[in-house]
Parts: C-alpha cells; sequence; structure tokens
C-alpha cells in the first residue's frame, strides 16, 4: 500500500509544480542548432575533483562553453547578457563529476530561491524523450503515468541554492534517502524525473503513489568568486558576500555512473557510450524573481555526453613502459657485449713476452 504524503514532502513537491505552472511558449518552437555536431568529454580522471564547489582543480581539464538563450524562445537577441556558461565533466570509474561555471554578479536572497541563481541538469532516459517539452509526451497532467507515457522519461538535477551555503555539501542525505524518495531538506539540490514540464516528480513519488525504494543520488556545492572565506562560510554568515559583487558562480556536481533505480527514473551512464544531456541557468535579471519556465539553457536541443574509456590510455601506457623497460635492459646488455668483446680483443692481439732463462740455469733431476 503507497505511504501517505509526508507534510515535508507535500511543500517539496508543491515547490517543484510552482516551477512548472507558468510553462507556457509564446509561440510555435523552432530550434536551429548545430548541436549534433557538439560533444561533451567526461574523461577517466581519477582523483583529482573534491566536490566543494570550487574550479582550481578542474584547471587541467578542458570544458565548453555556451551562449545561454532563454529556453522557450532561444533568440540570440535574448541571450543572457551577464556571460556564457562554461561546462566540464569528467568520471572516476566509479562517479561522474559535472562543474557549471557561468558569470553573474553576486545575488544571494537569503531563504528566497526565486531571488538567487539555480541550475539544472537534464538527461534523456526514454529512447523516445526529446529535450523539447521536457520528454514530450502528449499525455496531459490528469493522464500522463508511467504507463502513458512509457519511453518519454527524462532525468533531472535541480539546484535552487536559496538555502545552501556556498562551500558546503547538499544533496542525498540519510534522512531523506530513508523516505524513499529524491528531495533534500538543507539544500534542495534535489532528483527529479519527468515526461513533460506539467509532469514532474520527485524520484520515489509520481500519480501512481509512492515506492519506498528511490533516492537521492546527487552530491553538490556551489560558490562565486567574489567570496574570499577559505576558513568556510556557516549559517550566521548569510548572505554571504554583497550583492552586485562581479564574478563567477560555480556549480560543482557527482553522482553514481550506475544507480540502484528499477523504476525507470535514473539516467544509467556506461563508459565508453554516449547519453544525452542539457543544462539550464535561472537568475533574478534586474533583481527580478524568476519564474519555473523563466530560464536559460545551453542548447535548444540534446548534446551528447561521451563517458570516455580510460583502457586504451592505461594499454598505452602500460605498452609503453614495457617497452622503455625492455629497450633498457636490451641496451645494458649491448653495452656489456661490446665491452667484453673490446677486452677480448684486447687480450689476444696484445704481444707477449717472455723471460729468457739460459739452459744451464734450469737444474734437471
Amino acid at each position: 500500500m503507497p505511504r501517505p504524503l509526508t507534510p515535508l514532502l507535500l511543500l517539496a513537491l508543491t515547490f517543484v509544480v510552482a516551477r512548472v505552472s507558468s510553462h507556457e511558449e509564446p509561440g510555435e518552437w523552432r530550434c536551429e542548432s548545430d548541436s549534433a555536431e557538439i560533444r561533451l568529454l567526461a574523461e577517466f580522471r581519477p582523483g583529482i575533483v573534491a566536490l566543494d564547489g570550487r574550479p582550481d582543480d578542474w584547471d587541467a581539464v578542458d570544458g565548453s562553453e555556451f551562449a545561454l538563450l532563454p529556453a522557450l524562445d532561444p533568440d540570440a537577441d535574448k541571450e543572457y547578457n551577464g556571460g556564457k556558461m562554461t561546462v566540464k565533466a569528467l568520471h572516476d570509474g566509479k562517479d561522474v563529476f559535472f562543474l557549471l561555471q557561468v558569470d553573474g554578479d553576486y545575488v544571494y536572497s537569503p531563504g528566497n530561491s526565486n531571488k538567487c541563481p539555480s541550475v539544472a541538469l537534464m538527461f534523456q532516459i526514454g529512447r523516445s524523450a526529446t529535450y523539447h517539452d521536457m520528454g514530450g509526451c502528449k499525455e496531459g497532467t490528469g493522464t500522463c503515468t508511467s504507463k502513458t507515457c512509457k519511453d518519454h522519461e527524462v532525468d533531472i538535477m535541480h539546484f535552487s541554492i536559496g538555502n545552501a551555503i556556498p562551500g558546503r555539501l547538499y544533496g542525498g542525505n540519510p534522512i531523506d534517502i530513508a523516505k524513499g524518495y529524491g528531495g533534500d531538506r538543507f539544500g534542495h539540490l534535489v532528483d527529479l524525473y519527468a515526461w513533460t514540464p506539467h509532469c514532474r516528480y520527485l524520484d520515489g513519488t509520481g500519480p501512481s503513489g509512492n515506492d519506498s525504494s528511490a533516492q537521492n543520488n546527487w552530491r553538490g556545492a556551489w560558490w562565486h568568486s567574489s567570496l574570499s572565506v577559505q576558513s568556510g562560510f556557516v549559517l550566521e554568515d548569510s548572505p554571504y558576500g554583497s550583492d552586485g559583487q562581479k564574478g563567477t558562480y560555480y556549480f560543482e556536481f557527482s553522482r553514481p555512473l550506475r544507480t540502484m533505480d528499477r523504476l525507470q527514473q535514473d539516467v544509467q551512464f556506461t563508459i565508453g557510450e554516449s547519453s544525452k544531456i542539457s543544462a539550464a541557468f535561472w537568475y533574478p535579471v534586474d533583481g527580478t524573481p524568476w519564474h519555473g519556465s523563466g530560464h536559460f539553457t545551453i542548447s535548444c536541443d540534446w548534446l551528447s555526453l561521451d563517458i570516455t574509456s580510460g583502457g586504451s590510455t592505461l594499454t598505452k601506457s602500460t605498452s609503453a613502459s614495457s617497452w622503455d623497460v625492455a629497450s633498457m635492459f636490451s641496451f645494458l646488455f649491448s653495452v656489456i657485449a661490446l665491452c667484453l668483446s673490446i677486452f677480448a680483443i684486447y687480450r689476444i692481439s696484445r704481444p707477449r713476452s717472455f723471460q729468457f732463462s739460459p739452459m744451464e740455469e734450469v737444474s734437471m733431476e
């Protein structure tokens, strides 16, 4: 029997629904993009990233830069004027990591997510899931289910920083995981799935009831380059910085390549294969609180994310090392053999001298 929703879960679902209630497109959808030619690379780079929101440990990782256009009206004339978004990715064989960085004056309104920057990542799960219309299922709010919208599932990670301390870790936590859903009561770094903007739910919840096997698999942190405290902030330091300070926002995330999802609510990454991805950014432009559909995105269609294998690199490195050792020993033996040959020739060719002894001095018995 499905468990009844707790007040906290109802509040979280209300928060999610509120962000899509105004999803109204201005006209006929159009997309002019070269996204099919763009590939994000998540290379095998183990042990270099610490999830603290700071970008220093990503310096050696290449990223891709994107203009941010309105999601519902991707017109270049309406581009986010704060700057472009750079996306970086890597994996360590167990987890996949992402860094989103975008220029923007520092703004932070404690407890009011709509007046703070926010980001999201979206991935294709179902084979028929489109980027446009968040999965593209044609069913309405009252009829969308895992059966009627099968193969239109998308996976979403959404981070609203209004209650999140910079540099601190948010996302999946023991308390919410024990409840069996994808919420985050501490920082609102939530794990969602959707079939359309109007059929979007926290993992483990949905129109058919709740399932206690779900969990929030994401972890993440945020930072702004204008923040100078290195020892770490606490809640009493809010709002942590001065509004209007120029700089760059950094959002850093990780998630296991494979999860224990059995509900078709998480994308599953495979080393050596590609997945479909997009990224979104909300910002209170000119101090105006953002609304759910008023976000910017890096493309008006899916981009490819390649989870590259480290095997070829390791094999090449191993082969090179083996060749270096073999070459060293071969060279050493050649030098020894040459030295022995020179010594032997010297001994053979050297004139021999014998001391003459008269016969009479040789005694014979």
